[in-house]
């Protein structure tokens, strides 16, 4: 029999939200952003130590006999929140959630994982940042012990330190950056660049099955993607608030204005509501409950909520919003981006639909 889900904060998660904030307050400013994704070179290798080496962030899902916190996905939908918030260039998602569940699932995974909980070596799962959960996944051919082959659509590939790369004898390799060719490709986030790999005789050590791995990984994925996209809904409406209760038109603050009022107590509900979903995903993955239902209940609500958000922050700040300086554009890029990573809203739908027994004639 299923329990109802604890959507509320405990007094630890709190404290944590507020540690991580006034770290990302003091390293991560959004004019640094935005020339990091200007140079060519966006994840900010002094904020990842920081919220590795001082706070221990990068282990929070891993047990503490293994080298972690021993925490659970509640903790890590906080962090997530946060860095969503500051559209921080670190590579979190991608190897403190994604690579380290798929380690979790192997039972080859031993010193490799103890490695990403100190986050002194960043994981990153070879697989399109596009792929739902349940999705058929390209694989690379394995040929005399090497594997050959390439992927694309790689988040963060070009801050990896070892690629966990799905291969067609149904193993998950684990494989050193320096073995792989990484090219980079376009990306409307600048802040979560994605490439190609391209294996040509790479060595790699199994790990483990791919297919678990893969499929554990990207429920993660999609689940505390949620909470990412909740600190983005939720800044843009912060701050655009603030905003218009500052600027003024006809001697009075644009946000006295009630068709605005209406538009900002309508994004405000969706922004609530989302939070419910992306803590009911979290607490179903740190529990176990229904994990399916509330992953794909919050992917479906949340990416299209984020969209708006930022699209009224972008529109409700007038020429300024439109402006490089201004760091809106980051928040929408970003929200954008996660829009179609780890399964579209209308993928997350239909799987919904299937698993309530739902789907059309």
């Amino acid at each position: 029999m299923s329990t109802q889900p604890d959507l509320l904060y405990s007094e630890e998660e709190e404290a944590l939200r507020a540690a991580v904030r006034d770290l990302l307050t003091d390293h991560c400013g959004a004019p640094d952003v935005i020339a990091r994704s200007e140079s060519g070179t966006p994840h900010d290798r002094e904020l990842w130590k920081l919220l590795t080496d001082s706070m221990g962030l990068a282990g929070l899902l891993v047990p503490e006999d293994r080298g972690g916190q021993g925490a659970s996905h509640r903790e890590v939908a906080v962090v997530l929140e946060e860095l969503g918030r500051a559209v921080a260039p670190v590579p979190y998602l991608t190897s403190a959630v994604v690579a380290t569940e798929a380690l979790l699932a192997c039972e080859g995974s031993g010193e490799l994982l103890t490695r990403l909980a100190s986050g002194r070596t960043i994981g990153v799962l070879a697989v399109g940042l596009h792929l739902a959960p349940g999705a058929a996944f390209p694989v690379v051919r394995r040929e005399d012990g090497l594997l050959h082959g390439e992927l694309t659509g790689v988040a963060d590939a070009s801050a990896a330190d070892v690629l966990l790369v799905p291969a067609d004898d149904g193993g998950l390799y684990a494989v050193e950056a320096d073995a792989v060719t990484v090219v980079p490709q376009v990306s409307m986030d600048l802040t979560r660049p994605v490439a190609r790999v391209v294996l040509q005789g790479a060595a790699g050590r199994r790990v483990g099955a791919a297919e678990p791995a893969v499929r554990r990984a990207l429920r993660a994925a999609a689940g505390l993607l949620a909470s990412e996209q909740l600190g983005l809904a939720d800044w843009s409406l912060t701050e655009t608030v603030r905003y218009l209760k500052e600027r003024k038109q006809f001697n009075r603050p644009v946000g006295g204005f009630q068709a605005l009022k209406h538009r900002l107590a309508q994004l405000w509900l969706e922004v609530v509501h989302l939070r419910a979903a992306a803590r009911g995903a979290a607490d179903a993955l740190a529990t176990g409950e229904d994990v399916d239902v509330s992953v794909a209940v919050a992917q479906a609500y949340a990416a299209p909520v984020a969209v708006r958000a930022a699209e009224e922050a972008l529109q409700l700040h007038g020429g300024i919003g439109m402006t490089w300086e201004h760091p809106v554009h980051l928040y929408l890029k970003r929200a954008k981006a996660d829009s179609i990573a780890y399964g579209t809203a209308g993928a997350h739908r239909a799987a919904l639909a299937e698993l309530m027994d739902l789907q059309a004639s």
